[in-house]
């Protein structure tokens, strides 16, 4: 295993960038082709190749540290808010707000932006555009409403911006002045 992470490392930036749109592209091929069902999938692939990126750049303790932090604010707020009327689904369930599946996919998508298709525009447009696809079939599915999918989509970007050991360094030295 050690030596594919370590033929991965070495692999230029396009390469991965080719192997990051392929999986989108098969990931699309392989779905129902109905937009509920290609959302959920996406919102699968897109951390399970964020993690990939991160076990290839040796982060994987701390994309897993960010992501299960972004996902217990997800779930915890869900729980707490209750039966809040900004807590109901537009289909009428509970547990809305916000929308976890959007927040996972902008979690990783903006992961892999800025760590592993840092020197490639036209495939973290395809990444971009892939994780607000997943907030729209949330719309689309009627299991959230815009608000809900956009406080997702802030949950699950400042989960993986704001929880950086970098950023959490700088924050620390401006703090203690």
């Amino acid at each position: 295993m050690k030596r594919v992470i370590e033929r991965l490392r070495r692999m230029s930036q396009t390469t991965k960038a080719r192997l990051i749109l392929l999986a989108l592209v098969m990931t699309a091929a392989l779905s129902p082709k109905q937009v509920e069902k290609l959302g959920d999938n996406f919102q699968i692939a897109l951390p399970v190749i964020a993690l990939g990126c991160s076990v290839v750049n040796g982060e994987t303790g701390d994309f897993m540290l960010r992501y299960l932090s972004q996902w217990g604010v997800v779930q915890g707020s869900k729980y707490a808010l209750g039966d809040a009327a900004i807590n109901r689904r537009p289909n009428g369930n509970s547990h809305g707000m916000p929308s976890g599946h959007t927040a996972t996919a902008v979690f990783a998508a903006s992961n892999l932006v800025h760590q592993c298709i840092t020197g490639n525009p036209v495939v973290k447009a395809g990444v971009i555009l892939t994780a607000v696809f997943v907030g729209e079939s949330r719309i689309y599915a009627k299991a959230h409403n815009i608000w809900q999918v956009l406080i997702g989509a802030l949950v699950g970007w400042l989960g993986d911006r704001a929880f950086r050991r970098r950023s959490l360094a700088r924050w620390w030295r401006r703090w203690r002045g």
